[in-house]
């Protein structure tokens, strides 16, 4: 990652030992192990706190566009009518909304039925 040789690992320990000395290199070689083992740590701890929270925002966007594609299923066979019988298709006229008074049957010859509440025209 760094890119450090041997020889550069030699020529630390080298400046180490004539800047500590031999009676003290040994507790400064312990006491900085023990540094980078807690930093080690904490940054384990980070990563794997930021990776929970990154998986925990995938599941919430997964979850919310699950949501909105059972919206759209449910707003599509709210507006589309169901699959009419065979003999309408064959007929050629639109298949009739269910549900409404427009859509009621009437009896042969009578007039179509109006709407419950008159359009209003400008």
């Amino acid at each position: 990652m760094f890119d450090i040789g041997f020889s550069e690992l030699l020529l630390v320990g080298l400046v180490a030992l004539i800047v500590f000395g031999p009676e003290r290199l040994p507790g400064a070689a312990r006491t900085a192990g023990l540094w980078i083992g807690r930093l080690k740590r904490s940054f384990g701890a980070i990563k794997a706190e930021v990776e929970r929270e990154i998986g925990a925002d995938e599941i919430r966007r997964q979850l919310h566009n699950e949501q909105i594609l059972q919206m759209e299923r449910e707003l599509k066979q709210s507006i589309l009518p169901p699959a009419s019988a065979p003999a309408d298709a064959a007929s050629g006229e639109p298949p009739a909304a269910t549900g409404s008074a427009e859509a009621a049957p009437s009896p042969v010859g009578s007039a179509p039925v109006p709407p419950s509440e008159p359009s209003r025209l400008p």
